[in-house]
């Protein structure tokens, strides 16, 4: 049986891959651009050229294959049902595509679960069993982690914490709902807030960020709002799961020193739990690998079952 795995974090802009071994030691790593404008059959194209790649440098075939994929997967039958980041590929049948023109098995995740799994093998959660991971990006996606393995529910779409209301009749979303966490903590909804409170109409995040950093009371007040949001949300699981660790990761998380104050404040006020326990809020240590290292995972998880 080969020592090694390859993990393949599928965005919307860069494809990327990576042999792992069962240590998860990073043995080499490629990137290219996703191709989603010029369609399906490209994207998945790149994906087995750099699969390919991989192999080749490595001299084996691989102990399995893991994805990690922006949206929804039936994972009894293998198939992405849906993926607002990859239009193109509703009901793709990608494990057995895959499978075949790879020749090795394939493992499907959602990439924020992916992220997770990522963070439990060889992040933040290595020396617990039980966490859940925020990722704070373009919008707020989610995976939990129970008895070291990703919690599906039954449908395979638990762990949508983007989609908890935060904000009774708030912002709304394109899920249908009014006030979800993605619509006051995401990336996007820091440039909207900033526009509301008129400090221009096309400020990226990273901007509103700059402007906090340098003293901007209204820049500042953005970053404090996200930080309510984000903490009546994890005070909220830390009421419902009593889990040990809570991670926040993706490019937001830059901005800690701004919004983790108000956060834990406010997780403070609601949760009795975290008052009076060592439950820890934490910024997740893999970074941008985070789902690179669960896709990799995977192959070596399903052969221990």
């Amino acid at each position: 049986m080969a020592d090694y795995s390859i993990g393949v974090d599928l965005g919307g802009t860069n494809l990327r891959a990576a042999a792992m071994t069962a240590e998860g030691t990073l043995v080499e790593q490629v990137s290219v651009p996703t191709g989603v404008s010029s369609g399906r059959e490209v994207v998945v194209n790149h994906l087995v050229d750099v699969v390919n790649k991989l192999r080749t440098s490595q001299g084996q075939v691989p102990a399995g294959i893991g994805v990690g994929v922006p949206g929804f997967i039936d994972l009894e039958r293998g198939v992405i049902t849906g993926s607002a980041n990859m239009p193109g590929f509703e009901n793709f049948p990608g494990r057995d595509e895959l499978s075949n023109r790879l020749g090795v098995p394939i493992v499907l995740e959602n990439d924020a679960n992916a992220a997770a799994l990522g963070e439990k093998w060889m992040g933040a959660g290595r020396d617990v069993d039980d966490l859940v991971l925020l990722t704070l990006g373009t919008g707020v996606g989610g995976g939990i982690i129970h008895r070291g393995a990703v919690m599906h529910g039954f449908l395979g779409m638990a762990a949508e914490l983007g989609h908890v209301t935060v904000v009774p009749n708030g912002n709304p979303c394109g899920c249908g709902n009014h006030g979800c966490l993605e619509k006051h903590a995401s990336a996007t909804a820091v440039e909207s807030m900033a526009h509301l409170m008129g400090l221009g109409e096309a400020l990226t995040a990273k901007q509103v960020f700059d402007l906090a950093s340098q003293g901007n009371k209204l820049a500042q007040q953005v970053f404090e709002s996200m930080g309510i949001s984000l903490g009546t949300a994890i005070a909220s699981f830390i009421n419902i799961f009593n889990f040990p660790l809570y991670l926040l990761a993706g490019g937001v998380v830059d901005a800690w020193p701004l919004f983790a104050p108000a956060m834990l404040a406010e997780v403070e006020r609601r949760s009795f739990t975290y008052r009076n326990s060592k439950t820890r809020i934490e910024k997740a240590r893999l970074g941008k690998d985070s789902g690179l290292y669960g896709a990799a995972y995977l192959p070596f998880l399903n052969r221990a079952y």
